[in-house]
């Protein structure tokens, strides 16, 4: 199953996002994954990363697209979500440490620890591309 969305820049779509990604997921899925584990996990990584794009990627600029795309093979799910940004360099990345209390800096922390896998793609045909994977594993319901 493969399927896209594109959104505006505005916060305020993010539940549509959000509904667009689970549906997507629930009707190709069924009832054979734990969704109640699965989209607290996934509701998670969408807000930070969707949240990111409008907040520093296309800050002052809500005219920008989002574009989002979907791809599931059997329980692979492939999200990946392109912005218009600058984009960010993460090589040069350091984990926030407790002691530092540090206000910022957890969204890539966050997003390597509930996904499989996490890529991020610097200007691709002038785009910047978040490729977030992970396997959706069966869930305990008959």
């Amino acid at each position: 199953m493969k399927t896209e969305l594109h959104v505006p820049s505005d916060l305020r779509f993010l539940n549509v996002v959000e509904t667009w990604l689970l549906s997507s997921l629930e009707i190709a899925l069924g009832d054979s994954v734990d969704w109640s584990r699965q989209s607290s996990r996934l509701r998670l990584v969408l807000a930070e990363a969707y949240s990111n794009v409008v907040r520093h990627a296309h800050k002052d600029q809500p005219h920008l697209p989002i574009l989002l795309r979907l791809e599931l093979q059997n329980r692979d799910l492939a999200l990946e979500i392109w912005d218009q940004g600058q984009g960010h360099d993460f090589s040069t990345y350091q984990p926030p440490s407790p002691e530092a209390k540090q206000e910022n800096g957890y969204g890539w922390l966050i997003l390597n620890r509930l996904m499989d896998r996490v890529e991020y793609k610097l200007q691709v045909n002038g785009l910047n591309c978040l490729k977030l994977e992970a396997n959706l594993k069966e869930g305990t319901q008959p």
